[in-house]
Formats: C-alpha cells, sequence, structure tokens
C-alpha cells in the first residue's frame, strides 16, 4: 500500500514533464517553421536547454530549462519559463514569469533575465525503514543571463548562467534549501 502511495505522486511529474517537453517541442517546431514574410508578424521565441543545477539539496543533477517569450520589441521580450530536474532521487519543477531585456551586438546577444514563481521538488532515497521521502513548494526567483550567438536570422546557440531562489524545507536530515546555480547549454528561436 505504502508503495502505491508514492508511485501516484512519481507517475503525475513523470506525466507533466512529458507534457511540458511534448509542448515545448510542438512550439519549437512552429517558431523555426515561420515564413520570411510572416516573421515581421510573429513575435513569439522558444527557448530550450540542458545542463546541471549545483547546491540542490541532492548535490549537482541534470536540469531541462524550456521557455517561451512574447518580444514586445528586439530589446524587451517577457513568457513563461519551466525548469524540469527528471532524474535521481531528486524530482524537480519550477515554473515562473520571466523578463528579459536583449542586447545585441552584431553576432552576439547578452541576455540579463529575472522572474518570479514557484518551485516543487521530491526527494526520495532508499527503501525500507531507513527509507527518506519528503516534497515542499516553495517561492522561486530566477535570476541570470543569457550569451547568444547568433548561427542564422532566427536561430542562435545558447549559454546560461542563473541563480534560483527559493526556500525548500526538506525536513530533518535534510532541512532547508535556499539557492542553487544553473549552468545550461541550448538554443533559442526568436523573431
Amino acid at each position: 500500500m505504502a508503495i502505491m502511495k508514492r508511485k501516484g505522486p512519481f507517475l503525475f511529474f513523470r506525466a507533466m514533464r512529458v507534457l511540458g517537453l511534448a509542448s515545448l517541442l510542438a512550439a519549437t517546431s512552429l517558431v523555426a517553421a515561420v515564413e520570411p514574410g510572416e516573421a515581421q508578424e510573429k513575435r513569439w521565441g522558444v527557448g530550450t536547454d540542458v545542463g546541471f543545477i549545483s547546491g540542490s539539496v541532492d548535490g549537482t543533477v541534470f536540469a531541462l530549462n524550456f521557455n517561451l517569450d512574447y518580444y514586445l520589441d528586439r530589446a524587451f521580450s517577457f513568457g513563461p519559463m519551466l525548469q524540469l530536474v527528471p532524474g535521481g532521487d531528486l524530482t524537480q519543477v519550477a515554473v515562473a514569469g520571466v523578463a528579459r531585456y536583449h542586447f545585441r551586438f552584431d553576432d552576439v546577444n547578452v541576455v540579463p533575465f529575472a522572474g518570479i514563481g514557484f518551485v516543487h521538488a521530491s526527494l526520495e532515497r532508499g527503501s525500507g525503514p531507513g527509507s527518506l521521502d519528503t516534497n515542499d513548494t516553495s517561492y522561486y526567483i530566477p535570476l541570470g543571463v543569457t550569451f547568444e550567438y547568433q548561427l542564422a536570422k532566427k536561430l542562435a546557440l545558447a549559454s546560461t548562467v542563473m541563480l534560483n531562489l527559493h526556500d525548500l524545507n526538506l525536513d530533518p536530515p535534510i532541512g532547508r534549501d535556499r539557492t542553487s546555480v544553473a549552468v545550461m547549454f541550448g538554443f533559442r528561436f526568436g523573431p
């Protein structure tokens, strides 16, 4: 019976990860397929990243990052960001609304950003009497900068460094987790 209770939230988060990944891949395909004549009318951009988060309650973990941006003009965009930690003992889902300012220099863009949202973390270690199964939800404030190298007019190679601020309380022996640092690499598709 205890095993079934633990699998319920795990299956829910696995389904959420698959749904999020599928929807962002679909959005990426739509943005990449825009015809040149439509580019001026379309103001949406998509970003995908893979990388690592250091300083989490499970040490350094693999992470996925997705963002959807609406450009008010070429210098300012805002939209949702989704960060997933899908493997290991830690499962973490963070969602935030993020604002970005785009400094454009020939083939290189520098994009500082800040946002606010929430994060849910679930930590499961071991099995049996000494096992650990705890979770918490907290506010989430991502602060960072992305360096983009333009490969084509609408496609850029991206490298992101991000400080994640939150206040997850995962009970003893883990305790509080207040910050982590993410280093991500990926692509940006934009107008």
